[in-house]
């Protein structure tokens, strides 16, 4: 695969050209399984492993814009007409692009809730069909591609001598009565009976898969692009054909200069891919019942986007545990800068020198291939040498604060995981929907209420040094009576302060008294639940 070991800007050297981004949905049969229900309405549920690869290239979309600041135009190729969603639509008696744009919808609803960014342009194949056939028209012209008596249109790979196989050196054998040789690949297909067609030079036919995207990427592109993304399982036939057809049509030595390639999603225990066809996957909607989108990002970002990825409720449970303790850190940073967490002198310098030590090795790291996962390691590394001079202290020693230094690391923390589209800045409670609802404001109220209230029941006045010195036996002992009647009266006001903290943290939601004040932090109730079972 032509990839490149350290990113560069593969376009040219000026510093405002626009990076040139496919991405291809495929096939959208693939993509979603239609069950037909009792009530002969359709419901449509997206399969998650198909969207691991969307998570990780929106990643390293966010990566390429965000952080290296390039402006990228990303088109998204939809495949909204193919022998699967034929045969579906014919069996519903419903138009073939009718029921693509169903799939469609629902893939776009899934894409949102995963917090993937919509493209800069979607193209439908259907919506092309005269850009396809005139791309097929001048590759004939230029000697690459012949139709046969049967309406059929193929390209004539033995024409693109040894320049075919550049990107996987593989080559199709896939026999056809009506192809000159095995190789061939078809670039229009003849309509079969009870099929949707459009008229063409060579007949009544629709396009074939590989020309579909040839023509869509050279539509919105032109003869140069500089990054092509899909799953490992597309690199052939489907890119080598495609890289065959558009340097076939723009007679020119290297169309696309990127071809960047997802790993599978194989489930634990087995080598095999997640795949409809061997019912070993998920839903989107079941997967997020479970875990959060942000959970599944983390998830991406602790490997690299060309590995095979093993999925399990293990590994998931350890990108959670990840999101935990930086949040942690977070929660507890924040404690010290507004002076509610009590500490040793801090080693300002050394913090200082950490987070400029990680900085270049994130940029680094996502320089080096989106080597996401070394950019975690390296900011986990920060948190974990920030944690280490958050320790508490009992009572005050006097020292000189450091506020500043936390400040600049959450402030870095944040805005780089906000780059690769995980939220830290705000705290979320999630709604059964799972859809976050920003209530950080109302906690907080409620916690500054419970702070008043918890105070007042525990400040009881103590007599003073003068008055106990002149007060008789007697009245010292009436004083401390009035002083245990009024902590008396008081009582429950301190009990219903606790049995608050105690019910918020049945919603996750754990507030921790510190002295006259107390802050809150959300956590993770089932991280816990397992942490008490194992104590236990």
């Amino acid at each position: 695969m032509r990839q490149a070991t350290n990113w560069e800007r593969c376009w040219g050297t000026n510093e405002n050209s626009v990076c040139r981004f496919f991405f291809l949905i495929g096939v959208s049969i693939l993509f979603v399984n239609c069950i037909i229900g009792n009530d002969h309405q359709y419901i449509f549920k997206s399969l998650f492993f198909s969207f691991s690869s969307y998570v990780r290239f929106d990643i390293i979309r966010r990566i390429l814009t965000k952080f290296f600041g390039n402006e990228v135009v990303m088109v998204m190729g939809i495949t909204d007409i193919d022998d699967k969603i034929i045969k579906r639509a014919n069996e519903m008696n419903i138009s073939p692009p009718a029921l693509a744009r169903i799939y469609e919808e629902g893939f776009k609803q899934d894409m949102a809730a995963l917090k993937v960014l919509p493209p800069t342009i979607y193209m439908r194949v259907t919506e092309n069909i005269p850009q396809i056939i005139s791309f097929i028209k001048q590759i004939i012209a230029n000697g690459h591609a012949y139709a046969t008596s049967k309406g059929n249109v193929y390209f004539d790979v033995r024409s693109w001598g040894n320049k075919y196989g550049k990107l996987t050196n593989h080559f199709s054998l896939a026999a056809d009565t009506d192809k000159q040789h095995v190789q061939d690949f078809a670039l229009w297909k003849a309509a079969k009976p009870q099929e949707i067609f459009w008229a063409s030079p060579w007949g009544k036919g629709r396009p074939g898969w590989h020309i579909e995207c040839s023509t869509i990427s050279s539509t919105v592109f032109g003869n140069q692009l500089d990054i092509h993304t899909g799953g490992i399982d597309l690199a052939f036939p489907h890119h080598e054909n495609e890289i065959a057809q558009c340097e076939a049509y723009y007679q020119c030595e290297q169309w696309c200069n990127y071809f960047l390639h997802s790993g599978h999603l194989h489930v634990k225990g087995n080598r095999e891919k997640m795949s409809k066809s061997l019912k070993n996957y998920v839903t989107i909607k079941d997967f997020l019942k479970k875990f959060s989108s942000d959970e599944f990002r983390m998830f991406c970002l602790r490997s690299n986007y060309r590995s095979a990825t093993e999925f399990s409720d293990e590994s998931m449970d350890d990108a959670k545990n990840l999101l935990w303790a930086i949040s942690s850190f977070i929660n507890h940073a924040n404690t010290y800068i507004k002076g509610q967490l009590v500490c040793e002198p801090i080693r300002e310098d050394v913090l200082w020198e950490r987070l400029a030590n990680t900085k270049v090795n994130v940029k680094a790291a996502f320089a080096d291939d989106f080597d996401t996962s070394r950019a975690v390691s390296a900011i986990m590394d920060l948190i974990h040498h920030g944690n280490r001079q958050l320790k508490a202290v009992t009572k005050e020693v006097g020292s000189p604060r450091s506020p500043i230094v936390y400040a600049a690391i959450i402030s870095y923390i944040e805005n780089l995981f906000n780059t690769v589209g995980i939220s830290l800045g705000e705290r979320q409670v999630i709604s059964e929907e799972r859809s976050p609802v920003m209530l950080s404001g109302v906690i907080d109220e409620l916690v500054n209420f419970r702070i008043k209230v918890r105070n007042y029941a525990r400040a009881v006045p103590e007599a003073t040094e003068v008055e106990s010195t002149v007060q008789s036996q007697e009245a010292k002992l009436e004083e401390k009576e009035k002083r245990r009647l009024l902590l008396l009266e008081r009582e429950p006001l301190l009990q219903a302060c606790d049995n608050l903290r105690r019910d918020l943290a049945a919603f996750g939601i754990n507030i921790k008294d510190r002295g006259a004040t107390s802050t809150w932090e959300a956590v993770d109730q089932r991280r816990e639940q397992q942490r008490t079972e194992r104590e236990r």
